[in-house]
């Protein structure tokens, strides 16, 4: 067993060395360039569409958009010939960066040992040269939050942009930490009485350890505190200085969570998972707190609600007067982000909420407004230009831009698609004889 795992762990150092070589080759072709992205389609988000639009980009930033707009005499002119641009969509939470091989232990990096890691940091743990993050940014994602998973406190989540040689230069700016709230659901093979022990006993881990943290932010206050990592993650979001996402999923345990939100008087709170905030959706509106909710193409939570409980659940709580973000709470299957809005839209929410709903309510949940979600002047240059409805299944993602780097449209599925393309079934460059 123990050579096994060594020689597991060598395969995933090897592999990885693999992917870095690659990966950075792609990074050194990127352009960052003074870009003219003309006679395009652009959906602005915040402003309407924009028929036979340019826009501009500087130094990473857009300077310019509309459809009379002047282009500067050194800018690199591409022609769009009426395809369309969107905001980069946002997908509000992920493992990307923290997990490569799901198989294998020593290639994921999403939970540290106990119950109460606030201190842990998900951007330390984000390998920009994760296989995954070319999958998902050549289909139009381009920011994500990296989330840590397992017990009470697991960690802080961090938002990225999906292109850079280290995490840092991926930082988009927004960090959040994470608080698995007590789940009364029961279990696999676990009684309904020893579910409601469990969480009880993780309410209570809950409870001392905000205690604690109150104390210490109090201490912290008068220079009398030791250095506790814990106690001090805590304590900025106590003090409001980092929001808190707070997973939550069944509707008695959201209600529960808005209590406790309320009796511990936090403001900058954002309740994630929420896969029964249809059944709650008017006291969540009450309440003021924003959600991001995923994914959509999932099964119910019940046996006995309808097909389309998951489907629906993000329209009910946009309606309800929510302000509601979609996530696809995967690694590899990020790149199906726009897939979860469609369903969104499909099954209620209708196309421009739910666009809305992976750019720019998204960035304001972030607080990252003033950076991403929309074009608009002043912003960072994330958008991508398709050959249509970004929702459809049909549509081609032609062009990426993060950060104002235009991005090699390839991926390691890109090349073995290319690589297997025009194969001759039957042809074999060394035929195996036998003696007659």
């Amino acid at each position: 067993m123990r050579s096994t795992k060594f020689l597991l762990t060598i395969l995933v150092l090897l592999l990885s060395t693999t992917l870095s070589v690659a990966q950075n080759d792609i990074m050194r072709q990127a352009r960052a360039e003074k870009f003219a992205l003309t006679n395009a389609k652009i959906y602005t988000v915040t402003n309407g569409v924009i028929e036979n639009g340019t826009i501009v980009i500087s130094n990473g930033i857009i300077e310019a958009v509309g459809a009379n707009v002047t282009i500067p005499s050194d800018a690199i002119v591409i022609d769009y010939d009426g395809q369309e641009i969107y905001p980069g969509m946002i997908d509000s939470g992920t493992q990307l960066g923290l997990v490569e091989i799901g198989s294998i232990a020593e290639a994921q990096d999403i939970r540290e040992f106990g119950d109460i890691t606030p201190q842990m940091e998900a951007l330390t743990a984000v390998n920009p040269n994760s296989e995954a993050i070319p999958v998902t940014r050549v289909s139009g994602v381009t920011t994500v939050i990296t989330r840590p998973s397992g017990g009470v406190f697991p960690g802080t989540a961090a938002t990225i942009n999906l292109f850079g040689y280290t995490p840092d230069q991926m930082f988009a700016g927004s960090k959040g930490l994470v608080i698995n709230f007590p789940n009364s659901g029961r279990r696999w093979r676990q009684t309904q009485e020893e579910a409601d022990r469990a969480r009880e006993r993780a309410l209570k881990t809950l409870n001392d350890t905000w205690d604690k943290a109150e104390l210490y932010a109090k201490i912290e206050d008068t220079d009398g505190a030791r250095y506790y990592p814990e106690m001090e993650a805590l304590a900025r979001v106590i003090k409001g200085e980092m929001k808190a996402y707070i997973e939550v999923n069944a509707a008695k345990d959201i209600l529960s969570a808005i209590e406790w939100v309320q009796e511990k008087g936090l403001t900058d709170v954002v309740f994630t998972g929420v896969s029964e905030g249809w059944r709650v959706a008017e006291e969540l509106a009450e309440a003021g707190i924003p959600v991001i909710t995923g994914p959509v193409q999932s099964v119910p939570t019940r046996s006995s609600d309808a097909f389309d409980a998951a489907y629906k659940n993000p329209s009910v709580m946009q309606k309800a007067g929510i302000k509601v973000a979609l996530r696809t709470n995967d690694t590899e299957n990020s790149r199906n982000l726009p897939y979860h809005a469609g369903f969104a839209a499909a099954y209620g929410m209708g196309r421009e909420e739910a666009l809305k709903a992976i750019t720019i309510n998204a960035a304001e949940i972030m607080g990252l407004e003033d950076q991403l979600g929309s074009i608009e002047v002043g912003k960072k240059a994330n958008l991508f230009v398709a050959t249509g409805d970004p929702f459809e299944t049909s549509t081609q993602i032609i062009e990426v831009f993060i950060d104002g780097y235009q991005i090699p449209m390839t991926s390691r599925q890109i090349e073995l698609y290319n690589e297997f393309l025009d194969r001759v079934p039957g042809l074999n460059k060394n035929p195996v004889t036998t003696d007659q």
